[in-house]
């Protein structure tokens, strides 16, 4: 299928603008991200260069004078940073991360200043962490205590004290959106965000912390902030007074979706990778690729790969059609992406051997930025709530799901709606959001009505027999998954081990149901390549029922790792859409999809 796709058009755009990566003369190639590594340098001529192209535009919703109309292009622009190097999608990103607050809950007095210093290049961060409670928020003690002395018109500002760590771009951001406790009661309504602007506060307030070396992203801004009486106007309060946890964790919602560009970008690069080892490298007179351990391990890798970006696709579009619904889309994007990310390079590293740990000098290549990739990506699980956390949201609406699952009227057209890629997307409605999935899921909701259209399709064409005996099957596992929901609906607090193992079967069961639903929804006109005979969807529901524990035919994965070689060979993404990479041809045409193009 060469669908013409607008995201996938921009981000091919951003891709181009930025040169071959190969080429150590580009100014954001391979090499020149492995040197800023190794001296452990905050990548900021790169970062020049995205805010050169617009980029920044993008974190800002256009109703605030920015450019972002959807979360899906906004998804595959950092990926496309990403796949690149992980370490300057972190640091540039951070600043969508520092402003999502703004977006969620603040006036648009605060969000049309924040959206104009952000489009100027100016960095913000999102100042939650603290050293003795990590994400543990409501333990938070940083303090914003009334300033009686700095009162405007008989409403006292704030006095900040104590510190923020871990704090990506703590240092270099000029403003942070900062959750402090403004109840020393203490409880869910105890907290409060405040937009900081260190640019405001009076000297000897505030001091940096030192950077924290770590073991990826070795180049970002991780610090902290210590604040001493800083002193804050009453207008930097973001929402009302004591609604801080609710907006930082609707705001969640948001950062964790978008969270799988950076495990798209990671999985990108390192599937690439070892598609280029596999074809170079001989063994034995044979070229690796044709060795039948070797080929498990690459399809396996690849069908994981499209797997994930049909769920990140479908949940980006969620944030438009199922706003309500994002608690557990969110969740269930953040555990999947990463974890899975994760085990598909410690696959791939396992195929590569010693070039997976080597990362310069005669004959490294571009096997360099493998261990890279593979250290940089390992934090990215952690990033806006660890995999337990996500886990755990989704265990504790269990009762909710199971109940809207047996009763089977759940309204999926939010659903169809974000598996439709020809459906324009409504501007997202921040008041929309939802602490629970008050309805339940829409994705596996609709899950039997598109295993049913597969079944049609496949009564017609046999070819795609296998897509809709798999489907079949899925939907049978995912009937098998929620009696195990069930079984823990009543769990609040100590939950138990074998809680956790079913909600990770049930995120595999959403990630089924985004790729029934995108192939159906998505499927028309002439397909070809990865798109014909159910290809993609055949081997991805393959490796899903594998993951899931059920036998696996995996007889579709033959034709579809040679899909993969051949759209190496052709220069182009290994994606569920088409996009051309950099150092292929030059990309043709306008810059039609991004309104004006690169500034």
């Amino acid at each position: 299928m060469t669908r013409e796709h607008s995201p996938y058009r921009l981000a091919e755009e951003l891709e181009h603008a930025l040169g071959d990566p190969a080429d150590a003369r580009t100014p954001f190639s391979y090499a020149a991200c492995l040197e800023l590594d190794a001296r452990e340098e905050f990548p900021a001529a790169v970062c020049r260069i995205l805010d050169d192209w617009g980029l920044p535009d993008y974190y800002v919703p256009v109703r605030h004078g920015g450019r972002l109309r959807d979360y899906e292009h906004a998804l595959h622009l950092v990926r496309t940073v990403a796949r690149r190097d992980l370490t300057v999608a972190v640091a540039h990103g951070k600043t969508y991360l520092g402003g999502v607050c703004v977006w969620v809950a603040g006036t648009a007095e605060q969000a049309a200043r924040l959206g104009s210093d952000i489009r100027a290049g100016v960095p913000v961060a999102l100042a939650l962490t603290e050293r003795a409670h990590g994400s543990d928020l409501l333990a938070g003690e940083v303090e914003a205590v009334p300033d009686t002395g700095h009162a405007a018109a008989g409403s006292p500002g704030f006095r900040l004290s104590g510190e923020k760590w871990l704090i990506n771009n703590a240092t270099r951001g000029a403003v942070l959106s900062l959750l402090a406790r403004t109840d020393p009661a203490g409880g869910p309504r105890a907290f409060s965000v405040l937009l900081t602007d260190k640019r405001e506060l009076a000297p000897g307030s505030w001091r940096s912390l030192p950077k924290v070396s770590t073991h990826g992203i070795r180049g970002a801004d991780i610090s902290g902030i210590a604040l001493d009486g800083a002193r804050v106007p009453r207008s930097a309060l973001v929402g009302p007074e004591g609604s801080g946890i609710e907006t930082v964790l609707k705001a969640l919602q948001l950062t964790r979706t978008m969270c799988a560009a950076l495990s798209l970008g990671a999985a990108d690069h390192g599937l690439r990778i070892a598609l280029d080892f596999a074809w170079e490298r001989r063994l034995y007179g044979r070229r690796l690729a044709e060795l039948p351990q070797a080929r498990r391990i690459l399809a396996e890798a690849a069908a994981d790969v499209l797997t994930h970006e049909a769920l990140a696709l479908v949940a980006s579009r969620m944030v438009h059609t199922a706003t309500g619904e994002l608690s557990v889309v969110a969740a269930v994007t953040k555990y999947l992406l990463p974890t899975g990310t994760e085990a598909v390079l410690d696959a791939l590293a396992g195929l590569l051997g010693a070039r997976a740990f080597l990362v310069a000098g005669q004959g490294v290549g571009a096997y360099g930025m493998f261990q890279k990739v593979e250290r940089d990506h390992r934090i990215v699980g952690l990033f806006d709530g660890n995999t337990l956390v996500n886990l755990n949201s989704l265990i504790l609406q269990f009762r909710s799901l199971v109940r809207h699952w047996r009763r089977g009227r759940t309204d999926t057209a939010g659903a169809r709606a974000a598996c439709d890629l020809a459906e324009p997307l409504q501007e997202f409605a921040p008041e929309r959001l939802s602490l629970v999935a008050r309805h339940g899921s829409s994705l596996t909701a609709a899950l039997p009505e598109w295993t049913a259209a597969v079944r049609a399709h496949a009564d017609a064409d046999p070819a795609l027999k296998g897509a809709a005996e798999a489907a079949e099957r899925l939907l049978a596992v995912t009937e098998r998954v929620h009696e195990e929901m069930a079984g823990f609906a009543d769990v609040v607090a100590d939950v138990p081990e074998d809680a956790f193992d079913v909600a990770r079967r049930y995120c595999l069961c959403c990630a089924g149901a985004a790729c029934l639903g995108l192939w159906v929804q998505a499927r028309t006109g002439s397909v070809e390549g990865l798109w014909r005979d159910g290809l993609w969807l055949r081997a991805a529901l393959d490796r899903l029922l594998e993951r899931l524990g059920e036998p696996s035919a995996g007889d579709a994965y033959e034709e579809f790792l040679e899909e993969a070689f051949a759209l190496r060979e052709q220069g182009r993404l290994f994606s569920l859409l088409r996009l051309d990479l950099a150092g292929s041809d030059d990309l043709a045409g306008s810059s039609d999809a991004r309104e004006g193009g690169p500034r």
